[in-house]
């Protein structure tokens, strides 16, 4: 069991959640990359407050730095959290990409394929491989990183779930439900694997859960539907949706918004889709949600809170599925 601890207002109270995170038992606590805080700079922060727990970018984008500058952030803080990093990379979405970042997703699968193996390089002690995207010939110099830093790759198409069954240690994901992960993750994972030669024995799949043990699930619901918009919107996360079985979400929605009616477009997002996605209720409906994210393969579900509901009572009533 993993947490998704990212930082809200307060950094000092996101400092307070991981450390009880970590006391209650979570193997990890991993960090969103949105327009606030950067990720990594979070994690140095939760590094220097924990002792045991691991840390995950869940997932810092590809196209915000080269990875050379990856490779000496991430190499800092895994050194000072003794170890403790699960460095997380995605490719994000072009509006991001191009209106924060000034870059393009060109070859996605490629690129992250190249970036990876750069990382992989670097982090070794080896002259980096040649890139059509990130060409760069740097070394550490009178330093020795961690040679095995894990690397996690965020996927959602086969394509990159293949690929990061073949490339990297996990894949992070988020918005798949246990049907998804069982139909199309572990199979195109699996499938990743066997073409490099390798089992599935150690590799970690994380499965962000939206979670909140409270009295008021629909209107936990409510508010986790005003949270989906965005993704909603995006056409990696649609393309997604789709392929789960969604298609009549994805039609609602879009049927809501080109009328202006964004009530209805949430509304559209159904309970059906809601249930199997979020870990929403009493301690044992959302222990048994989780349970179902681990019976269909996901071997790191993260619980992650849904605005307006206690998240750190929500880690506590959950925690025991740490035992």
């Amino acid at each position: 069991m993993g947490t998704f601890i990212s930082v809200g207002r307060s950094l000092g109270s996101a400092l307070e959640r991981v450390r009880r995170a970590e006391e209650l038992g979570y193997d990890s606590a991993c960090v969103t990359h949105i327009a606030g805080r950067d990720s990594l700079a979070v994690l140095a922060a939760y590094a220097a407050e924990t002792q045991r727990i691991h840390l995950g970018s869940g997932v810092l984008p590809i196209y915000s730095r080269t990875p050379v500058a990856t490779a000496q952030a991430a190499a800092t803080i895994d050194e000072m959290s003794g170890g403790r990093l699960r460095l997380g990379l995605g490719v994000s979405h072009r509006v991001t990409v191009e209106g924060w970042y000034g870059q393009t997703i060109d070859k996605p699968v490629r690129e992250m394929r190249e970036y990876v193996a750069i990382l992989r390089a670097i982090f070794a002690g080896e002259e980096p491989p040649k890139s059509q995207r990130w060409p760069t010939q740097f070394r550490f110099m009178g330093y020795g990183p961690r040679a095995d830093l894990p690397l996690y790759v965020a996927a959602l198409s086969p394509g990159m779930l293949r690929l990061a069954g073949e490339i990297a240690d996990g894949v992070v994901l988020w918005l798949c439900n246990p049907d998804y992960i069982r139909d199309t993750v572990l199979p195109e994972v699996t499938a990743g694997r066997e073409r490099a030669g390798k089992s599935m024995a150690g590799f970690d799949v994380v499965a962000a859960v939206p979670s909140a043990v409270t009295d008021e699930p629909e209107a936990a619901r409510g508010r986790l539907r005003g949270d989906l918009i965005t993704y909603f919107s995006l056409p990696f996360y649609r393309a997604m949706l789709e392929r789960s079985g969604f298609e009549e979400d994805i039609a609602g929605f879009d049927a809501g918004m080109q009328k202006g009616d964004a009530e209805a477009a949430t509304g559209a997002i159904s309970d059906g889709f809601l249930q199997t996605l979020a870990a929403v209720g009493s301690a044992d409906d959302a222990k048994g949600t989780v349970r179902g994210y681990l019976e269909a393969g996901a071997t790191s579900p993260c619980v992650g809170p849904i605005p307006g509901t206690d998240f750190t009572a929500t880690l506590e009533s959950l925690a025991s599925l740490n035992a």
